[in-house]
């Protein structure tokens, strides 16, 4: 090979090493930008977790519904008391638990996934749906518990309605709206409407 052909050739190869080492690398997205991503297994996980509370929690909900109808429209006090008194021993604590296990696993899996928290209406909207179901259980549902009870005890007793003090009247209102904003939660997740919350 002559000198003349090798020199061309260093030179070729010179150029092309210096274009190379010139060319900006490709821009890469800081990782805080992106934010915090669930691994497959933990966003399986976690949405199982949340679709089974959800249910849980809506089917407690009926239930509240089933025992208050029950206790308001059962021809005998005997049933009608013996609703009562399950609604107040045994529901609060499992509609608790399932109502903070949705809103739990729903935030992580808002903060996990490409939907995240605070990026689209119907995200937004069902979050605060659970929030103010969640928080109605302690602030309304629950101090009207007791007095539950104690009606159902004198209905089970013999004691006429209308001689009753311990009102439950109110908790007609919790039988029915629970259920419904659980509905519209549910439906939120499928349809996924609004688009994103554009930013200012």
């Amino acid at each position: 090979m002559s000198t003349a052909v090798r020199r061309a050739g260093y030179a070729r190869g010179d150029t092309i090493s210096r274009m190379t080492a010139t060319r900006p690398a490709p821009a890469r997205v800081p990782a805080a930008s992106v934010g915090w991503r669930m691994r497959p297994l933990t966003r399986k996980v976690m949405l199982i977790v949340h679709i089974v509370s959800a249910g849980a929690w809506l089917g407690i909900d009926l239930m509240v519904g089933v025992l208050v109808f029950t206790g308001r429209l059962a021809p005998d006090p005997v049933v009608a008391g013996l609703g009562y008194q399950a609604l107040g021993l045994f529901l609060l604590w499992p509609l608790l638990v399932a109502a903070l296990a949705t809103l739990v696993s729903g935030i992580v899996m808002g903060l996990g996934t490409k939907y995240g928290l605070l990026r689209h209406w119907w995200v937004v909207t069902k979050l605060a749906i659970t929030l103010v179901l969640a928080t109605l259980i302690v602030i309304a549902l629950a101090p009207g518990l007791g007095a539950a009870i104690e009606h159902g005890r004198q209905l089970a007793a013999g004691v006429p309605a209308e001689q009753i003090t311990a009102g439950v009247d109110d908790l007609i209102y919790p039988a029915l709206v629970a259920p419904s904003a659980l509905l519209i939660t549910y439906l939120l997740s499928v349809i996924k409407p609004w688009g994103r919350i554009r930013r200012v």
